[in-house]
């Protein structure tokens, strides 16, 4: 029996926000280029996040290793975008006292009906 070589596609689909999410998870390739380039193993990456298969985080982290530019421009844009929406959030509602109004929540009675 010959060994069959045939082109996989690509375990990465775009979702309506415009992230690349890796084969049918909710886990971004943002997360896979992180942890590898942070030194994790794919191995160590399905563990951190069972619901990947191990031969899609092998794929797209051959993917970052061919195309490391291209990944990395798209990784920039992502975090413009999220520094943009957090700053248009923080605008709208300001969390600087969150904490306090958290912890004074916490320090009330509590009311138990009697």
């Amino acid at each position: 029996m010959a060994l069959s070589i045939a082109p996989q596609p690509l375990p990465l689909k775009r979702d309506v926000d415009g992230a690349m999410r890796v084969g049918s998870t909710q886990v971004t390739l943002d997360t896979v280029v992180a942890a590898f380039s942070e030194g994790a193993t794919a191995e160590e990456i399905i563990y951190q996040y069972p619901s990947l298969q191990l031969a899609d985080v092998y794929a797209v982290i051959g993917y970052y290793l061919r195309r490391r530019s291209e990944v990395e421009d798209y990784l920039r844009r992502r975090e413009r975008q999220a520094d943009k929406i957090r700053q248009q959030n923080e605008s709208r509602w300001d969390p600087s006292d969150i904490r306090d109004r958290l912890l004074a929540r916490r320090m009330r009675p509590k009311h138990t009906g009697d």
